[in-house]
């Protein structure tokens, strides 16, 4: 059961209660009442920001477990209380009207506009889990991460686009030390002496932001296609984030163009040769496509054990 299936009644709820009409701030706010993983973000906020400093740093308030209590709130007379109450809406409205909309730009991951159809593939990609702690989205809400972020250089390319729940994303923003201005300029890495990163221009079949496509020179069947990134890395091994998301993304592309134009297509075989040892003869990292068709050999059984004869058959 997604959230989706509790907004819906909460919406139809909030409108049947006030006589069929309600505006989109008091429809968000009825959800917001009842999404529990966005009241958890906030007792992070309470305890880990605006609670440890109430009570520790000014010592206004006090704390026992989960309860804060105001210091001295016994000795207020009322009107003194309601005269606080007027001086903090004062200072919040005036906070406000001086900073304005950036004031929440916590809650927003980025400065532009993700569509709603891009969100909902990145979510579908990753399962509605967070990619860093596997956390599903009906226990905790996910974001839309830009895993290099837009003020290094990272695109709106769904293949820099990762869903994150609110604590991983922010834990990645506060942790990671990575140079990530150096990540973005590693993308432009070429090789002069590497076949990939020179000679296969005119044969790309298929292309994106961070790989392209060509097919093999000596092809095991017909289709075999190499899946190629363009910056130039060795090993599968060192491929950023990034990257398998468009490689994923392209590979998945050509396999249905394959099937589309082959039905006699039933199966493939996908592969990487990582070092020598391994058979890696291009040292640019590429990803073999093979397509595959009942009775192109006499006994599929095993499919990538064959790379060491005499292993693929048990």
């Amino acid at each position: 059961m997604r959230m989706s299936h509790i907004y819906q009644p909460v919406m139809i709820k909030l409108l049947l209660e006030n006589k069929g009409t309600a505006t989109k701030r008091a429809i968000a706010r009825a959800l917001l009442m009842e999404d529990r993983s966005q009241i958890e973000y906030y007792e992070q906020i309470t305890t880990q920001m605006v609670g440890r400093i109430l009570t520790k740093n000014r010592k206004i308030t006090d704390r026992d477990g989960d309860t804060y209590t105001l210091k001295n709130f016994s000795n207020l007379e009322s009107d003194e209380a309601a005269q606080l109450i007027k001086l903090c809406q004062t200072k919040i409205d005036h906070y406000l009207e001086k900073r304005g909309e950036a004031v929440w730009t916590h809650r927003r991951k980025s400065t532009g506009y993700i569509s709603g159809s891009i969100r909902h593939k990145v979510l579908v990609q990753a399962k509605y889990r967070c990619l860093a702690c596997g956390i599903s989205a009906e226990q905790k809400a996910l974001e839309v991460d830009h895993i290099i972020p837009r003020n290094h250089g990272g695109s709106d390319d769904i293949s820099n686009l990762q869903a994150l729940c609110y604590s991983c994303n922010a834990a990645k923003r506060d942790q990671d030390a990575t140079d990530l201005r150096e990540v973005a300029t590693s993308y432009q890495e070429r090789s002069a002496k590497c076949l990939f990163c020179n000679d296969v221009h005119p044969r790309i079949t298929h292309e994106n932001e961070l790989c392209f496509a060509i097919k093999d020179q000596f092809p095991v069947t017909q289709g075999h296609t190499l899946v190629i990134p363009k910056r130039h890395v060795a090993d599968y091994f060192d491929l950023y984030l990034p990257e398998h998301n468009a490689i994923y993304r392209l590979t998945s592309e050509i396999k249905h163009s394959l099937e589309c134009d082959d039905p006699t297509i039933s199966g493939f075989n996908v592969g990487v040769n990582c070092g020598e040892s391994a058979g890696q003869t291009i040292f640019h990292c590429h990803i073999h496509l093979i397509p595959r068709r009942n009775g192109d050999t006499e006994s599929p059984r095993g499919g990538v054990r064959g790379v060491i004869p005499g292993k693929q058959a048990y």
